[in-house]
């Protein structure tokens, strides 16, 4: 997210109230949030619309993850160029297309294939509401509208099961496609009359590494898809995991020689945002992937509905809202490195315990305290990740570092549910309860291992942190010699 660089503000634009902006970027920003997790609930309805397998199913979720991811920083450099408000916009209306082509989809390639375009419009709103929000207000007020901001996403996360599960089965699956129009609609057409427009510096667009990151992560994804299917030595799925490593290779060896990089490398020699994003990319991959399982364990395993399903996880999915602006306040306080490590561990348990309690006869009674347990460890974990990685950098490379840190979580969601995808296609399948079991288990141990890994990557973060005070201010825009904000 490229907050914190100078802007022009377009004097023929509207003057638009703190209030309206508030709401019209939070709304679509909770939108899109929202639409990850309603997805998840919906899967095994979908899988009984169209068939097909786990790998299947991961591709629902995965191509608008890695989509969303590719497109961060890239969106955000488009508003700088062409107006946030008009790109904002443009992102929103991209999102509601996409998603009534979700809604009709004929068959799964149609639903990932608009998934993914939804992720490209997701790509854009994200960064660029906390972009037009921020600028919107002066600095004394910009960390309390912030956290509002974020704690929207808090939010979408911990209903989104819920309300997916409703619509699911009150409805049927494709509403939860529909009910993005009106909201996307009236947003959009409020946006484009009554936001004001603003611009960045003119950056330099980087296509090239755009589509060697983005090629790289959808090979990977389908060599370890291929891989659970078909074995580990099958050649396809070495193939391309071979040609996934090559181009994040030569995603690298770009960035070093491009004068005006997408990802500025010298952010990876702090040691310290080096650590905080390697610990998101385990986080989000970790979390992701565990609400990905339970969602079929419940549904399929179990025989719950939809609803129930939904309201099952929500001791997993609503602990942000609580825990984590405490565990924010804890950070401040004995560092972020210990907080975020003992979060990522903490979940790591949670999900361990999961896992041998996971059979075709469990009860309610027999999960909640393992998802207890695993909630609080990402409720701790989810705000100190990003925090601590543009924490690391110097100023200047904040809003890039902001950026870096919320594509690799994205990229770490859609590997951690192809691994875990792979593990559980090579253990078990969607045919039967007992199938689904066979798979989930080992799976959710591969999981619990992916947040243990975070829990050590963290633990390399400095125990010298940026003050929370100086940190909102360098996420929000300040004013410049132009009579603008930067």
């Amino acid at each position: 997210m490229t907050t914190g660089l100078s802007q022009r503000i377009d004097k023929k634009s509207p003057a638009t109230s703190q209030g309206l902006t508030i709401l019209l970027t939070a709304v679509a920003y909770f939108m899109v949030t929202l639409d990850a997790l309603v997805v998840v609930t919906a899967l095994p309805s979908i899988h009984k619309s169209f068939g097909g397998g786990i790998g299947t199913l991961q591709w629902t979720v995965s191509a608008y993850t890695i989509a969303f991811g590719a497109g961060i920083l890239t969106a955000a450099a488009l508003g700088d160029r062409l107006g946030r408000r008009r790109v904002y916009v443009v992102g929103l209306a991209l999102f509601t297309t996409a998603s009534a082509a979700c809604a009709l989809a004929p068959d799964v390639t149609v639903l990932i294939a608009f998934r993914a375009i939804q992720g490209i419009g997701a790509a854009i709103v994200m960064p660029l509401s906390l972009t037009i929000l921020t600028a919107a207000f002066p600095p004394e007020k910009r960390g309390a509208v912030v956290g509002i901001w974020g704690g929207i996403a808090g939010l979408a996360v911990a209903c989104g099961p819920l309300v997916g599960g409703a619509i699911t089965q009150g409805l049927n699956w494709h509403w939860i496609f529909w009910i993005n129009l009106p909201i996307a609609v009236v947003a959009a057409a409020l946006a484009s009359v009554r936001l004001t427009e603003t611009r960045g510096p003119a950056t330099r667009l980087d296509p090239v590494a755009v589509l060697l990151i983005t090629g790289g992560a959808v090979a990977i994804v389908w060599g370890l898809l291929r891989a659970g299917e078909r074995g580990w030595a099958e050649i396809g799925a070495l193939g391309a995991l071979a040609m996934g490593a090559v181009a994040i290779a030569a995603f690298f060896m770009w960035e070093r020689r491009a004068e005006d990089p997408m990802v500025p490398l010298r952010v990876f020699r702090s040691s310290g945002f080096f650590a905080s994003t390697v610990a998101g990319f385990w986080m989000a991959g970790s979390s992701a992937a565990a609400t990905f399982l339970m969602v079929q364990y419940l549904q399929t395993a179990l025989g719950l509905s939809p609803l129930e399903a939904g309201s099952r996880l929500s001791p997993w999915t609503g602990g942000p809202l609580v825990i984590a602006p405490l565990a924010g306040k804890v950070s401040d306080h004995i560092g972020r490195r210990a907080v975020l490590a003992f979060g990522l561990l903490v979940q790591g348990i949670g999900l361990g315990l999961l896992a041998t309690r996971a059979t075709s006869h469990a009860t309610y009674a027999d999960l909640f305290l393992p998802l207890v347990v695993g909630g609080m460890g990402i409720s701790i974990a989810v705000t100190i990740a990003p925090t601590a990685a543009v924490s690391a950098v110097s100023h200047d490379d904040v809003g890039k570092a902001s950026g870096v840190s919320g594509t690799m979580q994205r990229f770490g969601s859609a590997f951690g549910i192809a691994v875990a995808s792979a593990v559980f296609a090579s253990s078990g399948s969607l045919d039967s309860p007992e199938g689904v079991v066979s798979g989930v288990r080992p799976a959710l141990l591969v999981v619990a291992g992916m947040s243990l890994l975070g829990a050590l990557a963290a633990l390399g973060i400095s125990r010298k942190q940026m003050p929370l005070d100086r940190l909102q201010h360098h996420l929000a825009p300040r004013p410049s010699a132009d009579g603008g904000n930067s």
